[in-house]
């Protein structure tokens, strides 16, 4: 299962590759995640993850934090 994460405009997002789908999630410092309800299709590929997230999320976006960008992957 393909793990990534991201900060979109200050806020982590795990995002995670589930069979043919994408599911998201709010990872808190104990290791419990809960959903973080951003809805991905299934077409949209790991390259494009980040514009698509960054084009759906711009209502977070501001001064301190204008980007989304990839943190790491496992």
């Amino acid at each position: 299962m393909k793990k990534l994460k991201f900060n979109v405009f200050g806020r982590e997002v795990l995002i995670e590759r589930q069979s043919n789908s994408w599911a998201t999630f709010y990872q808190g410092n104990e290791g419990k995640r809960r959903s973080a309800g951003i809805s991905i299709p299934s077409e949209i590929s790991e390259k494009d993850l980040a514009q698509y997230l960054a084009d759906i999320c711009h209502e977070w976006a501001s001064e301190r934090y204008p980007a989304v960008e990839l943190i790491n992957t496992k």
